[in-house]
């Protein structure tokens, strides 16, 4: 069946050369045309694989395949390992040819390195999200179940992200974490800075409105709930104004703290002592002790009754 256009689309002639010669004038985008860099959705389609076997018939690309013991599930994590290793050869030659390069020099090598270390932490990134879960089944009322965790609960799924985009931090793989964890947060509503340290047993409830910065360090069985900030106080900047990168911007927060709705903690300098709690909407910037309750006033309120008005 042939398409029918209105009158003025058939008129239409959009100047595409001069969006392309504007494209071709980015040093940015020229560069990266050379390259190939995967997209977006090729990332994601990695990061649903590598979920996938670390939640094997829960969560992930082809979950209902088992990946422990059996041919399908190997086979997935040797596509997964090469899709991996796609990925980051050309972003790594991009920084390359940014001049950011922090490799070896050789690009394929430095990959190969990346994909072999990242899964030789695969049985550590697990078994620090079994007790994520774990922590989750045991401080949430609601949880019927660990399953129920696994298969449900945005905070999982985003700390789980955390764990594979931070370990690749760890390799100094550029743009590769920061599109995964974007992506989680696109899904969530939780933003995690895949630079943030945070240890196990983290459990994140309900979850949306959650930021956690990027020089977060973040201690053992720590639980916070929504619209919770662990953010930077300022910006450091050099003498010709432009901002200071790589310095410690947001805070530590130790084990067994509990962060209530709505709290902002803010500053590299900032320290919230172990076994504290952090009542909501509470607004911190500077250190608390160890054992620490901290709290708003309790607000006043006015009732009026129809009777008294």
């Amino acid at each position: 069946m042939k398409r029918e256009f209105e009158p003025w689309i058939k008129d239409l002639e959009p100047d595409w050369q001069s969006v392309f010669d504007v494209c071709s004038r980015c040093p940015v985008v020229a560069s990266a045309r050379g390259f190939r860099l995967p997209a977006q959705s090729t990332i994601v389609e990695v990061l649903n694989g590598i979920v996938g076997m670390l939640f094997p018939g829960c969560l992930g690309r082809d979950a209902q395949r088992t990946f422990a013991g059996d041919h399908d599930g190997l086979l997935d994590a040797s596509e997964t390992a090469q899709a991996l290793y796609s990925c980051i050869v050309p972003v790594a030659k991009y920084y390359c040819e940014l001049d950011k390069c922090e490799f070896c020099g050789d690009c394929e090598k430095f990959a190969r390195k990346v994909v072999e270390d990242f899964f030789s932490a695969g049985a550590s990134i697990r078994e620090a999200l079994q007790l994520d879960v774990q922590a989750a089944y045991e401080g949430d009322p609601a949880a019927t179940s660990q399953l129920e965790v696994v298969m449900s609960y945005p905070g999982l799924y985003a700390i789980t992200v955390h764990r594979i985009a931070h370990q690749l931090v760890k390799s100094k793989v550029p743009l590769i974490p920061r599109v995964m964890s974007e992506h989680a947060h696109s899904k969530t509503g939780i933003d995690i800075h895949p630079g943030a340290q945070i240890g196990s047993g983290f459990f994140i409830d309900h979850g949306t409105g959650v930021v956690i910065g990027e020089t977060c360090v973040i201690g053992q069985n720590v639980k916070i709930y929504q619209g919770v900030t662990l953010g930077a106080l300022s910006f450091a900047k050099d003498e010709d104004g432009n901002l200071v990168k790589g310095v410690k911007r947001h805070p530590n927060v130790e084990d067994g703290v509990i962060i209530y709705a709505g709290a902002t903690i803010l500053g590299g300098d900032t320290v919230i002592g172990h076994n504290s709690v952090i009542g909501g909407n509470v607004w911190l910037i500077h250190s608390v002790p160890p054992y620490s309750k901290v709290y708003n006033a309790q607000p006043a309120p006015v009732v009026r009754t129809k009777e008294g008005s």
